[in-house]
């Protein structure tokens, strides 16, 4: 029996290994990001009290066109770069949650610091 490789459980394994080294805190929150097959979501995160600060996602209503594309993740990106800066946040940790810095993360990614995010 041939055994297909469990491709989510690694990207977790990824996922803890980086998340042992990065933290957010009041000054420097984390901004975490997840993909998965239709839609993209980024929340800037407070580890040390342990609260959401800023969301946004593909899944949102006013969010119109299809999520799970390049051009979506860049639009997310600036959305929560938008939201941050409401919110007097404008220095982030970034967190790729174990997904490779390539496509979708990295559109995100250049969508918030084109918001005016910095990391």
């Amino acid at each position: 029996m041939v055994k297909k490789p469990d491709s989510n459980a690694a990207r977790i394994k990824r996922h803890k290994r980086v998340r042992s080294k990065i933290s957010g805190t009041p000054e420097r929150p984390r901004l975490c990001v997840f993909r998965s097959a239709k839609h993209i979501y980024a929340q800037i995160i407070d580890d040390v009290n342990g609260v959401t600060l800023v969301s946004a996602s593909s899944m949102e209503k006013d969010f119109t066109e299809y999520g799970g594309n390049k051009d979506a993740a860049k639009k997310v990106g600036t959305i929560i770069a938008e939201r941050a800066l409401e919110k007097k946040i404008d220095t982030v940790v970034f967190d790729r949650g174990g997904f490779v810095y390539h496509g979708r993360v990295q559109a995100l990614a250049e969508g918030a610091r084109e918001g005016g995010l910095k990391f």
